[in-house]
């Protein structure tokens, strides 16, 4: 059996539809997302309702948090920018939805979080250990939150970060996603038109700083000012 494991995903529901296309096209049976569905980018309410429609769990990630809770963003003021344009448009049946999803997930020898297994919704697992791993007990550790796609294989473990679907970190400007079949973990891209991201956001009140993220012309906090 194939599990797709996708991550955040941030508003960008132009890299969720690439995504979920290629999954489809490579017979992955099962779909599971590590959370922050919301966040940065302007479609909110369609990410939230592709995962619900196609019956795709979700986790709670920092900025599901945030959109959850009525919250804030104690890090970068513009992730708060974007939070206050998403929840004027945001349906309550998304957010009640938001509000149902777990920290953690269990799937077979598969233990999923969003952040790591100190904090499973905001910490930064940048730098896995094969001693971080030897204190939790399992095989197979899948988080998200760094937006940076790496695998790591230990003697006795694997430690898989999916990437970022809606806006990677690691000099890759692809949609990011992982397939787990058996023990085996493969990571994947996709391509999707960042240039339709920019055009949503430009019409929702933003200026191009979300373009030039994801085309790796500014680093990802620097942006999302309103004009």
């Amino acid at each position: 059996m194939k599990i797709g494991v996708i991550s955040d995903i941030h508003g960008n529901f132009e890299a969720l539809k690439s995504v979920l296309e290629e999954l489809d096209r490579l017979n992955v049976s099962e779909i599971y997302c590590l959370g922050d569905v919301v966040g940065y980018y302007s479609q909110v309410n369609e990410c939230c309702e592709e995962l619900i429609k196609r019956n795709i769990p979700s986790l709670m990630g920092n900025h599901d948090w945030y959109m959850a809770s009525g919250g804030f963003c104690p890090r970068h003021n513009s992730v708060n920018d974007t939070l206050e344009y998403q929840r004027k448009v945001i349906t309550k049946k998304n957010i009640k939805w938001l509000q149902s999803n777990d920290i953690q997930r269990f799937v077979g020898n598969i233990h999923m979080v969003h952040g790591g297994w100190s904090d499973p919704i905001d910490e930064y697992l940048f730098e896995p250990s094969e001693e971080y791993f030897s204190r939790i007990e399992g095989k197979i550790f899948i988080s998200g939150h760094t937006h940076i796609q790496t695998l790591q294989v230990y003697k006795d473990k694997i430690y898989c970060n999916p990437g970022s679907v809606g806006q990677p970190r690691d000099g890759n400007p692809k949609a990011a996603f992982a397939i787990v079949e058996n023990e085996n973990i493969s990571l994947h891209r996709a391509d999707y038109d960042i240039d339709k991201v920019n055009e949503l956001m430009i019409k929702a009140g933003f200026n191009d700083s979300a373009y030039k993220v994801l085309k790796k012309e500014e680093r990802y906090y620097a942006g999302f000012r309103k004009t």
